[in-house]
């Protein structure tokens, strides 16, 4: 008896496997666009905000309480340790927020490479500037008492040549899509 072949039994099992590559086929393109850090203008201006904010805090935070902690200090020594945990603290604080700018991505723009660079860059300079301050203020004497306050001015002289050298320069990174999503995104206002 010849047999027969039912061609439509046949291919059924067939047809699930063209629909299975296709989600293999998105699930590995998104992600693969997850990995490629390059994110919309407002995703990045979204993390970037989001990290800086803490920062700037944590910046005025430690100034404020320093200030008022050099007013009552009676002794060098109390002003050096004051200053040492601003600067440490500044130091620390720079860091967090130059590794989340960089844990950011690259922002999908022109020059979004350059962009992102540059903004980890300003940062880790402003990290060194408070670490040089750090270290200076520590290699202190702090006897005869004068003089150490004369090596203070100094090093805090140094600390804003340095802080104003690491900061960003937006005129050669300038893109239309990041300052708009600069001026939309709620974190950043």
């Amino acid at each position: 008896m010849p047999r027969t072949i039912d061609v439509a039994r046949t291919l059924l099992p067939m047809r699930p496997a063209r629909p299975l590559a296709l989600l293999v086929l998105l699930a590995l393109s998104a992600l693969l666009a997850a990995c490629s850090g390059s994110h919309s203008p407002r995703a990045w201006a979204t993390a970037v905000c989001t990290t800086l904010e803490p920062w700037r805090s944590e910046i005025g935070s430690l100034t404020t309480r320093t200030q008022q902690q050099m007013e009552s200090a009676t002794t060098p020594g109390q002003a050096k340790e004051n200053l040492m945990r601003l600067f440490g603290g500044a130091e620390a604080a720079s860091e967090r927020a130059r590794a989340g700018v960089a844990k950011a991505g690259v922002p999908d723009v022109e020059n979004g490479q350059e962009i992102a660079d540059g903004f980890a860059g300003s940062l880790a300079a402003t990290r060194d500037a408070y670490a040089r301050a750090k270290t200076g203020i520590e290699a202190l004497q702090t006897a005869p008492a004068e003089t150490f306050y004369q090596k203070v001015t100094e090093v805090v002289g140094r600390l804003q040549t340095d802080y104003q050298a690491s900061s960003l320069d937006t005129s050669k990174l300038n893109s239309v899509e990041l300052k708009a999503a600069f001026d939309e995104v709620p974190e950043c206002r």
